[in-house]
């Protein structure tokens, strides 16, 4: 089925455009289903979507998350979706993932500064930028009640058996680049990790029948 989609700064195209869906395991995409059926579901309903991406630091996996489904939801057409994200304690956005979605096209702009910079994370000219910012799943930025939480990394998995306000709660874990932090493979390890998350998300929006 072909999908009419919406307009994403260039360069965040032509990344979207060279993403392998084919690359995904049976394995993965069953464990990416229940986030379709989530999502269809609040199509079907047209209910607000509400998506709590949610790792311990929040600082990479959870950020790249939020950003790419709040991408991938807006040029596939998908309405009235809100991407968020937290985690068990609130550190920092790590600056190498800011700068990894920048080299694949998002417009990345620090909007404060110190301990915990909030950044804007544009993707489109007339879209909302994602506001980027560490925080815990339960701040007040974040929703209360009626959201998914997708927990992106098994420690948060392990350690949150239960967040309070959540409609459901799905594991789609990614092993984390921080473990390459201060190696010569830390560049290249963030864009993998980035583009497997953006590959899976890709895979999931594009199998969301629009009402």
């Amino acid at each position: 089925m072909t999908k009419t989609t919406k307009n994403l700064f260039t360069e965040l195209e032509d990344t979207i455009h060279s993403l392998n869906t084919a690359s995904i395991s049976e394995e993965r995409k069953a464990i990416l289903h229940p986030l379709i059926d989530f999502i269809q579901s609040k199509v079907n309903a047209q209910e607000p979507i509400y998506l709590n991406f949610i790792c311990t630091h929040n600082s990479r996996r959870s950020h790249l998350s939020q950003a790419w489904a709040q991408a991938m939801g807006y040029y596939l057409g998908i309405e009235n979706m809100v991407c968020y994200s937290g985690g068990t304690e609130a550190t920092a956005l790590f600056p190498m993932a800011a700068k990894t979605l920048e080299s694949q096209g998002f417009v990345v702009n620090a909007l404060s500064e110190g301990k915990n910079p909030v950044y804007s994370i544009n993707f489109a000219d007339n879209a909302h930028p994602v506001i980027g910012f560490s925080k815990v799943y339960d701040d007040a930025f974040n929703p209360k009640s009626g959201f998914v939480a997708i927990m992106t990394c098994s420690q948060a998995d392990a350690g949150c058996p239960f967040i309070a306000g959540a409609e459901k709660r799905i594991p789609i874990t990614y092993e984390d680049p921080k473990e390459f932090d201060n190696t010569p493979q830390q560049k290249e390890k963030y864009l993998e990790r980035s583009i497997q998350i953006a590959t899976e998300l890709f895979y999931v929006f594009s199998n969301i029948e629009n009402q």
